[in-house]
């Protein structure tokens, strides 16, 4: 029940925080420089799916090991290497191959994948040990 409670805790955390950043800053930042190529609404499957892989690996590497070590530090430096790879790869990536793809595009989105990676693992530690007696 304890991994249960984790995955949803941070699940949570992480979908409300990244839905209030995409609409208020990410969605204006990318029309700005990719104009119309950038779709009115998401493609919901391919952002749930994402979020629901993103999310079992965060805790696969980060989150157990962290509630079970009793170390929610250790979930935010470890969730923050991990948005960086996430969130690193699809940037860089990015950048180099496509052409209206710019450097401050790949600055926000880095920076706050990072970031959300990092207070999600971090604070999923937090409430399911305050949960379950930790």
């Amino acid at each position: 029940m304890q991994i249960v409670t984790l995955y949803a805790v941070t699940a949570l955390i992480f979908l409300a925080a990244d839905a209030v950043m995409l609409r208020t800053v990410m969605k204006p930042l990318f029309t700005k420089h990719l104009g119309d190529a950038v779709l009115d609404s998401p493609r919901l499957g391919a952002a749930v799916g994402f979020y629901l892989v993103y999310i079992a690996i965060l805790l696969y590497f980060v989150s157990v090991p962290a509630l079970r070590d009793g170390a929610a530090g250790q979930a935010l430096l470890n969730g923050a290497l991990i948005g960086i790879i996430g969130y690193g790869t699809y940037e860089m990536t990015s950048y180099a191959v496509m052409r209206d793809w710019s450097l401050e595009q790949v600055a926000a989105d880095l920076t706050w994948g990072t970031v959300l990676t990092a207070l999600s693992a971090w604070l999923g530690v937090l409430v399911t040990r305050a949960i379950f007696g930790g």
